[in-house]
């Protein structure tokens, strides 16, 4: 999740600009408190822009809170990237396939999660996509050939890593396996940045890296309205919501991607064909965490929009807004808008959402 573009836009003026496919704007909202000021900052961490935003009554204090979020950031990526070949996960990588590979607990804890999104999932989420996945590269529009994905596609099977809870070590029981985190890394980035900036008492804020988001309270009495990108056109939005202290990710098939020869290559890859996925053109999910919703976000891909949908259903701290190849949009139950009206009926206050996006 790389190039996704999310604003965060206040109720007078615009004030940041991160990768993701979502727009957060404040709703309407009274003039701020005499005291204090918004403060924002963007960096290049984890291969994506990250970016804090807060309110704070002491611009020292705000700038220091950033300071730490972005220090966390940069101390995440050094243990879980796949790019650094010092990582903690790179070494995993390199030597999981001869050998149970001794990790950090944190990243230990944060595989063995991994392991549950793919359990609910039915492994449509399974960090083993990478012993395929790695074959691809978006940047200089290459793809595996068919023969070399049914060559890897055996390696990918969450089930085939064996990890001991006791030594926090982690091994591969198939060879040609490799993870990444990269499905659910940066929000657990978001959210450790989130649990760092309430350790210093911060009320209001937004913490994001990439598609990846999470709300600190709401915005000065007012919630932060976010509009769902059209799949095709990043000026046009699908539908707004009105959220306040809640994490939300986006997943969208126009993010890193290139069409051949009438086919789009993008980087949610279906665990059990080795392909790009396409049953849906950008999932959004909500819920208390950004790790949460960032497991979760790539699996309409994989299951379709009325799978994904049920397991969403199914949990009740979860939401979604799906927009799929034909057009439609479908909404979790918590989300679904007023069903329309009946020919002849009085006009009704609201208006429903609609079902199909425009081209």
């Amino acid at each position: 999740m790389v190039t996704r573009m999310l604003r965060l836009i206040l109720a007078t003026l615009s004030v940041a600009l991160c990768p993701t496919a979502q727009v957060v704007a404040a709703a309407p909202a009274a003039p701020p408190p005499a005291r204090g000021a918004w403060q924002e900052r963007t960096e290049a961490i984890m291969g994506t822009r990250v970016y804090v935003q807060l309110w704070s009554e002491d611009p020292a204090r705000g700038t220091a809170a950033i300071d730490a979020v972005m220090a966390e950031m940069r101390r995440i990526d050094a243990l879980m990237s796949h790019f650094k070949p010092e990582s903690q996960l790179s070494q995993i990588n390199a030597r999981a396939n001869r050998e149970p590979v001794q990790v950090d607990k944190e990243l230990f804890d944060l595989i063995k999660l991994s392991t549950h999104y793919s359990e609910i999932t039915e492994g449509a989420f399974d960090i083993t996509y990478a012993s395929v996945g790695y074959l691809y590269d978006y940047r200089r529009h290459v793809h595996p050939t068919e023969t070399q994905i049914r060559e890897a596609l055996p390696a990918v099977n969450w089930r085939n890593m064996l990890l001991d809870a006791q030594h926090h070590t982690v091994r591969f029981e198939h060879p040609g396996m490799r993870i990444d985190l990269g499905g659910i890394g940066k929000g657990y980035a978001v959210d450790r940045g989130v649990e760092i900036l309430k350790a210093r008492s911060v009320k209001h804020a937004v913490v994001s890296a990439g598609g990846d988001s999470r709300i600190i309270g709401d915005h000065l009495g007012r919630p932060w309205l976010v509009a769902i990108r059209h799949p095709d056109d990043p000026h046009k939005v699908v539908t707004r919501i009105p959220l306040s202290d809640i994490a939300m990710s986006t997943s969208g098939d126009y993010e890193r991607y290139f069409d051949e020869n009438g086919v789009r290559y993008h980087h949610i890859i279906d665990p059990h064909t080795g392909h790009s996925a396409s049953k849906v053109r950008s999932a959004t999910i909500l819920a208390p965490t950004a790790t949460q919703t960032d497991g979760m976000s790539k699996t309409a891909f994989v299951l379709g929009p009325e799978r994904a949908l049920e397991i969403i259903n199914r949990m009740p701290e979860y939401d979604a807004v799906i927009v799929c190849p034909d057009g439609r949009v479908l909404y979790s139950n918590g989300l679904r808008p007023p069903a329309p009206r009946p020919a002849g009926a009085p006009p009704s206050t609201s208006t429903a959402v609609s079902p199909r996006v425009p081209p």
